[in-house]
């Protein structure tokens, strides 16, 4: 209890000390002489720097925030309407839009349920503690792929208690008691719960705010750089997401082992909770459907240029018709079309599951984001920061160093904010800083969105983080520790070795 208060007076206090410094910062900056920048640029970091602290320490939502930083521009005379809140129609945020209906789809229809009992059923997995620690993670970074981080983290948290409820039953029935909130194999479930949720949104652009937000950045701020596909990015990001997993299971199950071979009562609970599912409704079906329509639509463009070549009028006819924010949206909306009851106009996602599967805030964020960075670009405001970091480097730095430096920045800010804020943040400023330099945009970017999900060392770092904490069963010091470790060694050995060769190797 003194922990919650304590918790609550810092974050206040954090939340007081934002709400003064951001307008105190940007009053000085905008009176503050600065050679070698437009007016209008000089202007814009006074709203940046508003923006970036109140992004940082929330005394206002985030979403609040990111439509503060363009009205204020508007306002201030930095750009005009347009251009200051055109971003807001991106095609990335309906690409994450119709992401949200399919994921909404598979929660209110019970699909989601339906596919983690359906691993945690199967025979390999039996009753035995290391096997089911395995099955959980596969279980969420695979979902965690297509449904939101939290959402996956909320899905599986109780059915990871559950399974913990059955070890204690099966402790006591051999005469031993357990106190699951100093039970070492307690622990290790709940944080590989937590972070195989993260480790698995780096899969798909749609797994997790950043991977969509650096793809934007990079189609407004370097449109000159090669298109990252759908299928790209899953290229990488299986590559990434099965290095991360492999990791992270190594660390946890080092540090958190099972003291018993088997777990009498997990093979009963899981083929009750199975059998209360029943067999599969009409809305499942359907939404599976919707689901590979999407799926099918992302892979195509792949496809046809092997088949037909990228400069084909195949190609040209597919991309003019079906853009990876219409096959989201094609996916999406289908729910709303595919009839559960026609009888009865039931269908399988309705108006009301649909509205609020959105969030709304998150795009919002994305919006005021992108929009944040692409006056950022237009002003020359991103091209005198690129030039600044390029100095603070020695003037020519090397590839690596470049991206190592920002991959370590996107890591330290997602664990003390929201990686979704601080991805928005770094994001036009790497970018800006690699047409500086010469480098390609799109090894930075990566890097950012995979270092993005890596903070798992603190309970506010991640949702998922904080779902898990919230169990009673993870002392902050054992989430720390492991967590320090799965960061950094992978942003060492897997994030800056994947975007260095396999992003490369992949684009060319």
């Amino acid at each position: 209890m003194i922990m919650g208060n304590t918790d609550n007076k810092t974050e206040q206090l954090r939340k007081i000390t934002g709400a003064v410094l951001g307008p105190v910062c940007a009053i000085l900056l905008w009176m503050m002489p600065i050679a070698g920048i437009s007016e209008q640029a000089h202007h814009l970091l006074a709203v940046m720097s508003l923006v970036a602290i109140w992004w940082i320490t929330e005394p206002v939502a985030i979403p609040v925030t990111s439509l503060l930083g363009p009205t204020l521009c508007v306002v201030l005379g930095i750009a005009p309407l347009k251009d200051a809140f055109d971003q807001f129609a991106n095609p990335m945020i309906f690409l994450f839009m119709g992401g949200f209906l399919l994921a909404k789809g598979m929660m209110v229809n019970g699909l989601d349920k339906r596919i983690a009992y359906g691993i945690m059923s199967m025979k390999w997995v039996g009753d035995s503690p290391k096997r089911i620690f395995l099955a959980i993670g596969l279980t969420c970074i695979l979902c965690s792929g297509w449904v939101s981080n939290t959402a996956t983290a909320a899905m599986m948290f109780p059915i990871a208690l559950g399974l913990l409820g059955a070890i204690r039953e099966m402790m006591e029935r051999n005469g031993k008691t357990i106190d699951l909130k100093n039970y070492k194999y307690a622990t290790g479930l709940m944080l590989m719960t937590a972070y195989a949720c993260s480790i698995g949104g780096v899969m798909t652009p749609i797994g997790t705010p950043p991977n969509i937000i650096m793809i934007g950045f990079v189609d407004q701020l370097a449109p000159d750089a090669p298109k990252i596909s759908f299928f790209q990015w899953m290229i990488w990001g299986t590559v990434a997401m099965v290095c991360f997993f492999i990791l992270a299971y190594a660390v946890l199950w080092k540090f958190f082992p099972s003291d018993v071979k088997h777990i009498e009562g997990a093979k009963d609970y899981i083929r009750q909770t199975v059998s209360s599912l029943g067999g599969w409704t009409r809305a499942q079906k359907n939404t599976v459907i919707a689901f590979f329509v999407a799926v099918a639509l992302w892979v195509a463009p792949s496809i046809l240029s092997v088949v037909y070549g990228t400069d084909s009028g195949v190609m040209k006819f597919y991309d003019g018709h079906f853009p990876e924010a219409i096959a989201a949206m094609v996916g999406g909306l289908l729910l709303f079309f595919l009839p559960v009851n026609l009888k009865k106009g039931e269908m399988t996602l309705s108006w009301k599951d649909g509205v609020e599967g959105i969030e709304w805030g998150t795009l919002l964020l994305f919006g005021g984001g992108l929009a944040m960075g692409a006056m950022m670009y237009t002003t020359g405001l991103s091209g005198w920061i690129g030039n600044g970091i390029k100095e603070a480097l020695g003037g020519n730095p090397s590839e690596w160093l470049f991206v190592g430096v920002f991959c370590v920045v996107a890591l330290v800010m997602s664990e003390l904010t929201s990686h979704t804020a601080s991805t928005n943040l770094i994001g036009p400023i790497a970018i800006g800083a690699a047409i500086s330099l010469g480098f390609s945009p799109i090894p930075v970017a990566v890097g950012i969105a995979l270092a993005s999900s890596l903070g798992f060392m603190l309970p506010v770092s991640t949702p998922p983080n904080a779902i898990v904490y919230s169990s009673g069963y993870v002392p902050i010091t054992k989430m720390i520790k492991s967590g320090a470790i799965i960061d950094f060694v992978g942003i060492i050995l897997v994030t800056i070795p994947v975007v260095m060769l396999v992003v490369k190797y992949v684009m060319r």
